[in-house]
């Protein structure tokens, strides 16, 4: 038997709860239903490590100061977030945009043109096959759904390609739908950009103000269809998140990205329709010029820049520090090169080490890259805005994402055991005639220095595998580095099955035996799979 205060020694010294009362222990005997007040047996200890009432993160709520200027945080953000699927023929729905609402998603990407009868307004992804959705339908969807997994503002980005007077209606249409949520500071650009908090419950409106109207060129059909990506080159579960320091991203800076196709200068401002002007409370756009001029830091006035993936990669190369210092004022977004039509995305810490606040990633495209985004999003109650590391944020000591940083924290894991796949899994989807062979893999994504992946031993014929292997992590930044878990099922003839995962920030980790409940490959926690395993941080 474990007694009360024995229990409550454990939270303490093994759990590292420091603030944990015997109170709190006598409620988890309570909790555990079984016949002793007085503590806990085996198999009620047991309960109690695999309960949802210890599980792997800090319920902290939102905790981060959310009263600083909006380029202080991280923001969660979507790509062309109507799309249904790839980016060449999918439908385009309001659907989507609901989903990454309910997830916590803070920006939502809209891309509007007239309709084909020039009258109205439509939303889709131009000069594709994708079949469109009316803007009105977006935006009363957003209306709905915007607060609904937090309170913190929305920010729509619009990708404009309208005539004046079309720009008119959408003004028109956005000011009846919001009404007083809208946030229009006027025509004037922002000298700096207003808190989360002083924002809580806000729409806002951000997208370059427009330029001359461009006649969208009818795509023709393409006959070699790009959306029949080899399906052969990706592994059961999605391609492993590119590897920042090796060359992985070929730049192939040849394809014009999309949002670069429309600038041609500032030719029409003439023609802006005034009360569409008023209601852009965030400024984008490219100034003329090279990479110097886009990062120039304006003391009078802040904006929007966006950059692709790969320009972003090659900038970096040789002005990481400028990137870093525009990013403390300004903000950055960066969106997924062209060619990803299969809606994959790209690993977002090349965003998140340079300060970019908005890492625009396609909501709909599961796989690696995505569960990191889960993963960060975790943190800070899940309310989409987390306040970048205080690092990314001095002005006097601008971080260098080139240099390697001396280890500051080590975190050991160990892996003990796992189970629930007998209860969610049919008994035959492993192996049509013996139990399920299960390995796992366990590694941090974070700046590239500290981003590794390891494996245990397979253990064959087993339900409830206990690996019991322990592994140690050096970690240079903490504060951006997530911990990845995956289990899969080794199989000799074909692809291994996949069996499960989950990413954590490794801000809100708990110290101690853990239950992690694992998620399928879109991000949907299973009902029974869970992994005991236990953390540990040392100083170097």
């Amino acid at each position: 038997m474990m007694s009360i205060d024995a229990l409550h020694r454990f939270l303490v010294e093994f759990q590292k709860e420091d603030k944990a009362t015997r109170e709190d222990a006598q409620k988890i005997v309570d909790s555990v239903k079984h016949f002793h007040r007085k503590g806990l047996n085996l198999e009620g200890f047991f309960k109690y490590l695999f309960a949802d009432i210890n599980p792997p993160l800090a319920s902290l709520g939102v905790h981060h100061d959310m009263n600083a200027p909006l380029s202080h945080y991280f923001i969660h953000t979507g790509h062309n977030s109507y799309l249904t699927g790839n980016q060449l023929s999918s439908d385009c729905s309001d659907v989507p945009i609901i989903n990454a609402l309910k997830r916590g998603v803070r920006v939502i990407e809209l891309d509007i043109w007239p309709n084909s009868t020039k009258d109205n307004v439509d939303v889709l992804h131009g000069r594709t096959l994708t079949t469109p959705v009316e803007l009105i339908k977006c935006l009363r969807s957003i209306k709905e759904y915007a607060f609904v997994a937090s309170e913190y503002p929305v920010v729509i980005t619009l990708e404009d390609h309208l005539t004046p007077d079309l720009q008119a209606k959408v003004a028109e249409m956005v000011t009846q739908t919001f009404g007083d949520i809208l946030f229009s500071p006027g025509s004037e650009c922002l000298k700096e950009f207003p808190s989360p908090e002083s924002l809580k419950g806000r729409i806002i409106i951000s997208t370059k103000p427009p330029k001359e109207y461009l006649e969208a060129k009818e795509v023709k059909e393409n006959e070699n269809d790009p959306e029949r990506v080899k399906a052969s080159d990706e592994e059961a579960w999605g391609k492993e998140v590119p590897d920042l320091l090796k060359d992985d991203y070929k730049n192939d800076l040849g394809e014009e990205d999309e949002e670069d196709l429309d600038d041609d200068g500032d030719k029409s401002q003439h023609a802006l329709a005034p009360e569409y002007k008023r209601l852009i409370a965030i400024h984008a756009g490219k100034p003329k010029g090279g990479l110097e001029e886009c990062l120039r830091v304006d003391p009078d006035k802040v904006r929007r820049l966006s950059m692709s993936e790969q320009q972003l990669e090659k900038a970096a190369i040789t002005h990481g520090k400028e990137i870093v210092r525009f990013t403390q004022r300004n903000i950055l977004r960066v969106y997924p090169r062209g060619t990803r039509v299969d809606s994959s995305n790209y690993n977002p810490l090349i965003g998140w080490m340079h300060g970019a606040q908005m890492v625009a990633f396609n909501m709909q495209g599961y796989g690696r890259s995505l569960w990191l985004m889960h993963g960060m999003f975790k943190a800070n109650g899940g309310c989409g805005y987390l306040k970048k590391p205080d690092f990314l944020l001095n002005p006097n000591k601008v971080f260098d994402p080139n240099v390697k940083l001396p280890v500051k924290k080590i975190l050991k894991v160990t892996m003990y055991m796992g189970e629930g796949w007998y209860y969610d899994f049919h008994h035959t989807h492993f192996d049509a005639y013996s139990p399920p062979d299960f390995y796992a893999r366990v590694g941090i994504a974070g700046v590239p220095f500290d981003s590794v992946m390891k494996k245990t031993k397979t253990l064959e014929d087993n339900w409830v595998p206990c690996w019991n292997e322990e592994f140690e992590f050096c970690l240079t930044v903490p504060e951006l580095a997530l911990l990845r878990v995956e289990v899969h099922e080794y199989d000799m003839s074909e692809k291994d099955d996949f069996g499960g995962q989950t990413c954590l920030p490794i801000s809100e980790l708990r110290s101690g035996i853990r239950a992690v409940p694992l998620n399928s490959r879109k991000g949907e926690k299973y009902s029974s799979v869970k992994l005991l395993m236990r953390f540990e941080f040392f100083d170097p």
